[in-house]
């Protein structure tokens, strides 16, 4: 490593921004991520995430299904340069039934921002990303989005904030008026007004800006809806209290912004907050020690692979965070769980399913290694040290289906494609001991359709989606591994393996699975696993 290589590690990793957008479904946020790409410069025209059925789709929805129902069903990543600054951005399904998805995005990233629809408020998918990101102490910033809209009272939608979500809310904009009156949003940090005008179309640096807090001109122009929001802002300036940095690093304070994505509005700010006010990659824990990110050696984690983003070539992509030092194309890894070496020559960055090779890559990168099955999720590579980051999390399914094939000379097909599938976590697949049919389990009823989609058009198997008796399952390990294997052995009726081998035990109803538990005191049971070992589900409970 040459002489001046750690200084520039340094100043790599403090150009990093690294978040993820979460929200709602249809609260606006594949718009919103589009609109920070055309604003960053990344791409030139923003694809109409409505126009389902037309040539244009968002960049970031990639995925065939994605295209045909006009939602986010699996997260995707792009890297933008603005300011001086790489950001790594995180785009993340809002349906619900793609939460696994989301939560593991989240292991990923140092910041969040979250939009709120303003008609709708804080809705139940909000409320449990916020949780996962309160678990984390991941530093949030908030946009209310969909303000040329007829939407909440701001000051009803920031109290609403604070109580649902328990941080303070700090103002940095303000609206003037909503819906058809809706005339632009105040800076308060800033002290001007910036002017909406519909269209989307236009980008940064058209709009018309107005300076000073008390302008007169913004009476005569807009009535009683300046009166209002003037009103409105100086109860603001006198209750909220400062922005306080280390406040809102600590995920205890949000800075709240509002706009209209899909005119373009307000994007500017959150895009320049997030360069200015989100943090540089930081520490990681691994479960030997703490890595620092401008430490020469190079580590990461696979948060994530995704199987078929090329169908023409069936590859499999497992997306990495970069935790620290500098990686370069063609360098030998060390994939710590299997011990196995990789020497990725094809290594590539994103933007959505576009991609370009990569040369290197520094803390807070997210890359794409191309592999066939070495890698799988919460993998850690290293340059050779027996590193193992903890924390991705896999949730014990909620709803069950039995699947077989339909055309018995496509079982290989089948196999295959859930066992990619199931590495992936776009479902969990378990192969019960007793029986031959497998088992798909999930958190919501679109996953099943999703693969049911995807088997058949990715691996050309068309598979029946059946009913199972179970509805509760959990992964069970024990201190003593011969109490496990009696146990196993016990109820081999109701075991199975999933996808990375770990035992678990499927019941009908929770009843049976308290009186499991109470008959076999020294076996533990899970609600959750994690790559580096089950743990109980208790923090985002709790």
């Amino acid at each position: 490593m040459s002489a001046d290589q750690p200084s520039r590690i340094q100043s790599e990793v403090r150009r990093r921004r690294t978040f993820a957008i979460i929200s709602h479904p249809d609260a606006g946020k594949t718009t919103l991520t589009e609109k920070l790409l055309l604003f960053s410069g990344a791409i030139q025209i923003a694809g109409s995430v409505k126009a389902r059925k037309a040539s244009r789709h968002a960049t970031s929805d990639w995925m065939e299904i994605e295209k045909q129902r006009g939602i986010s069903v699996a997260s995707s990543v792009m890297q933008m340069e603005y300011r001086d600054c790489v950001i790594n951005l995180l785009d993340t399904p809002g349906h619900q039934d793609f939460s696994e998805d989301t939560y593991r995005v989240l292991t990923a990233v140092d910041a969040a921002l979250m939009v709120i629809d303003a008609a709708n408020g804080v809705e139940p998918q909000t409320r449990r990303l916020l949780q996962v990101c309160r678990a984390r102490n991941t530093p949030i910033l908030t946009f209310v989005n969909k303000m040329d809209r007829e939407v909440k009272d701001p000051l009803a939608l920031m109290d609403e904030i604070e109580q649902e979500l328990g941080m303070t809310v700090v103002p940095f904009t303000w609206p003037v008026g909503m819906g058809k009156q809706f005339h632009g949003v105040m800076d308060l940090r800033q002290q001007r007004m910036r002017v909406f005008a519909p269209g989307e179309d236009r980008v940064a640096g058209t709009e018309e800006v107005l300076e000073g807090l008390d302008n007169p001109a913004y009476a005569e122009r807009f009535g009683m809806q300046y009166d209002n929001a003037a009103g409105e802002i100086e109860l603001v300036r006198e209750a909220a209290p400062e922005f306080n940095h280390d406040e809102f690093l600590a995920g205890r304070q949000t800075p709240m912004f509002f706009g209209s994505a899909v005119n373009n509005f307000g994007v500017q700010e959150v895009l320049d907050a997030l360069v200015e006010l989100a943090p540089a990659p930081d520490v990681r824990e691994a479960m030997q020690r703490t890595v620092k990110p401008e430490e020469p050696k190079f580590t990461g984690v696979v948060f994530k692979i995704q199987a078929n983003m090329d169908p023409a070539h069936r590859d499999r992509i497992a997306f990495v965070r970069v935790a620290s030092g500098r990686f370069e194309r063609g360098m030998n890894l060390k994939v710590v769980r299997s011990g196995k070496t990789l020497r990725p020559n094809s290594v590539v960055t994103f933007m959505s399913q576009k991609r370009e090779l990569l040369d290197e890559a520094f803390a807070g990168d997210i890359i794409g290694i191309p592999n066939h099955g070495v890698l799988q999720l919460g993998d850690t590579i290293t340059e050779g040290e027996a590193l193992q980051y903890t924390g991705l999390p896999f949730f014990a399914p909620e709803m069950f289906r039995a699947v077989e094939v339909a055309d018995p000379l496509k079982t290989k097909q089948l196999k295959a494609g859930l066992q990619q599938l199931g590495e992936e976590g776009a479902i969990q697949v378990f192969r019960p001991i007793a029986g031959s049919v497998l088992l798909l389990g999930a958190v919501g009823q679109l996953q099943f359709e999703v693969v049911a989609h995807r088997l058949e058009h990715e691996y050309g198997c068309k598979a029946r989606i059946m009913p199972s008796r179970f509805q509760v399952a959990r992964w069970v390990t024990c201190d003593d591994p011969t109490e496990l294997k009696r146990f196993i052995d016990a109820n081999d009726h109701r075991m199975a393996y999933d996808a990375v081998d770990a035992p678990t035990v499927l019941v009908e109803y929770a009843p049976e699975l308290r009186a499991i538990e109470s008959n076999w005191p020294k076996i533990k049971f899970h609600a959750l696993r994690e790559h580096a070992g089950l743990v109980f589900q208790q923090r985002l409970d709790g």
